[in-house]
């Protein structure tokens, strides 16, 4: 395997990881402490787990998730990853997109079953994709 295309994957992530916790900082509820904001990313990528692995969700829901995934470690990106503050943010447009998408298919209500972080960090997560 390139060493380089698995240290530009894992530079990718930690710059994606960076930019999701500043929109979700600069959209968090009054009062959520950072620690909370840090942990809303690891419940995130919980629930994207359950909703792939659970034969139940529909299958444009579970190839939508995939395809996000997919989009973020992949290498190739609209806007390139070495611009600095505007390189990841396609890679969150796309996160974004993809779980409203998810979240009008399946509901909140769905979202909020499978999601095991916290109240707070279920908040922020609505905040940025939608509530309804």
């Amino acid at each position: 395997m390139d060493l380089g295309l698995v240290i530009g994957v894992g530079l990718s992530i930690v710059a994606l990881w960076a930019l999701v916790l500043v929109i979700l900082w600069l959209s968090r509820p009054k009062g959520v402490p950072v620690r909370e904001m840090v942990g809303v990313v690891p419940d995130v990528l919980r629930l994207l787990r359950s909703l792939i692995t659970d034969g139940s969700v529909p299958l444009d829901v579970r190839i939508v998730l995939v395809g996000l995934l997919l989009w973020i470690v992949s290498p190739i990106d609209l806007i390139p990853e070495f611009i600095p503050a505007l390189g990841p943010l396609d890679d969150v447009l796309v996160a974004v997109v993809a779980m409203r998408y998810v979240r009008h298919r399946l509901g909140v209500d769905e979202l909020l079953r499978r999601w095991s972080g916290s109240v707070n960090g279920f908040a922020v997560l609505t905040r940025v994709i939608g509530s309804s």
